[in-house]
């Protein structure tokens, strides 16, 4: 009997002391549905490695599920096994171990890590059991892989060193998550992959995400986006209904859970959640 599907969250670190109260407000709308757990991003080359230890410590603190994410471009191993540290000491137990991106400008900048696979298996090696370990999977392909195949030859690599489970990048084609689901197993990859869900609410902003991470907005989808210009709720509300109908399509498809990436926002991700019909607390 297969298990029940987990729903989880990611947030991005706050910015200020405003963002952070913005966030806790977030947090606390959300944890009326119970989230599996709550994953807090690392900027590009550790640009937010403070804001994520301290969000994701915080959270910790307050009893819910963190899971904060870890990069290795430009990270030395004595950096990671001190980041490490501070996380099983304080009795964290689950990460999200990303390459992760070098700062614009610095694509070219050094570590002691080249790929995920590399820092997963250095966890596994250092730290044996102690952390679950979730990494990213591309349906569409990472944008800077040099093929698909490539592409899933990576993700094979990550789950061999050691990951546990991945989440995927967001998508809205359920046919290519199926068929990278399919691929993997082929390749002998049979831990579970979660896809990753965007809501739907500023055309503009998702276009620029898209775009920039290899994701495709179908062209109907697209189309549609785009005739409804300016008119904000119009957006909303197809971007919901489109969304909505994804989640229950994936889940009956035998999806392992769904990971809504929330933009520190409560409301779409809730919205979608009862749309779609999710288990509530």
């Amino acid at each position: 009997m297969s298990a029940p599907p987990l729903f989880s969250v990611e947030f991005s670190p706050p910015r200020n002391a405003e963002g952070a109260e913005r966030l806790r407000a977030t947090r606390a709308a959300l944890a009326r549905v119970a989230p599996a757990f709550y994953s807090v991003t690392f900027g590009a080359g550790g640009s937010t490695r403070e804001g994520t230890l301290s969000t994701a410590l915080e959270m910790h603190a307050a009893g819910l599920h963190a899971v904060p994410h870890i990069s290795c471009v430009a990270s030395s191993r004595a950096s990671v096994r001190e980041l490490l540290q501070t996380y099983r000491d304080a009795g964290i137990r689950h990460l999200v171990v990303l390459r992760g991106d070098a700062p614009s400008g610095m694509a070219g900048m050094a570590g002691d890590f080249r790929y995920a696979a590399d820092l997963v298996a250095m966890i596994r090696e250092e730290y044996g059991a102690t952390f679950r370990i979730e990494v990213a999977a591309y349906p569409e392909t990472h944008p800077q892989a040099r093929s698909p195949e490539e592409d899933l030859r990576h993700f094979v690599r990550k789950v061999q060193a050691g990951a546990d489970s991945a989440i995927t990048q967001y998508f809205y084609n359920e046919d290519a998550y199926a068929r990278f689901v399919d691929e993997a197993a082929r390749l002998g990859c049979t831990v579970p992959i979660v896809p990753g869900i965007m809501p739907i609410t500023n055309y503009t902003q998702l276009a620029r995400f898209s775009d920039s991470c290899g994701a495709e907005i179908p062209r109907w989808i697209r189309r549609r986006l785009e005739s409804y210009g300016d008119d904000r709720d119009a957006i909303r509300a197809f971007g919901l209904e489109v969304v909505a109908d994804l989640c229950r399509r994936l889940l009956a498809r035998g999806a392992p859970g769904l990971h809504f990436y929330t933009m520190n926002l409560a409301a779409p991700t809730l919205d979608i959640w009862r749309q779609a019909g999710l288990p509530t607390a």
